[in-house]
């Protein structure tokens, strides 16, 4: 079995989390669960192939809206990221950063979700070997 990485988010509002995530990003509903008491507890969505998760941590948990500090970002690759935007942006998503082309050769926005959650959505436009932007590859210091 091939080893994969799944992001699993906590949101203090799950069902609004996989509701809102699905319209104004165009994630797919995979799975929703229920606790006991009605409320949902757990979930995964779906975007080109790719999953997150998304959990209800309990009573102790801030979102990063509540807590005034960002803890996570999530970077999403998407087909056409301009349409992408305009999407995110008509469904009320609160933009970080404008749609701009990237030295590493990703066209990228960033988006924050209504609990505070930041997002980067980001297109391959051409390839540009790491050097050239100033990165190293394989553990070089």
């Amino acid at each position: 079995m091939a080893q994969t990485i799944t992001p699993y988010l906590l949101y203090e509002d799950v069902a609004a989390a996989l509701d809102w995530l699905a319209d104004a990003f165009g994630f797919e509903e995979v799975l929703r669960f229920e606790g006991a008491d009605g409320s949902v507890t757990h979930g995964e969505l779906r975007i080109g192939g790719e999953s997150v998760m998304l959990g209800d941590p309990g009573p102790d948990y801030l979102s990063p809206r509540r807590l005034g500090a960002r803890t996570a970002q999530v970077y999403v690759l998407v087909e056409d990221v301009d349409a992408h935007y305009e999407r995110a942006k008509a469904a009320g998503a609160e933009i970080r950063r404008e749609p701009a082309d990237e030295e590493y050769g990703h066209r990228r926005y960033d988006a924050y979700d209504p609990e505070g959650q930041l997002w980067s959505f980001a297109q391959a436009v051409r390839v540009v070997p790491a050097e050239e932007w100033g990165a190293t590859t394989g553990g070089a210091a």
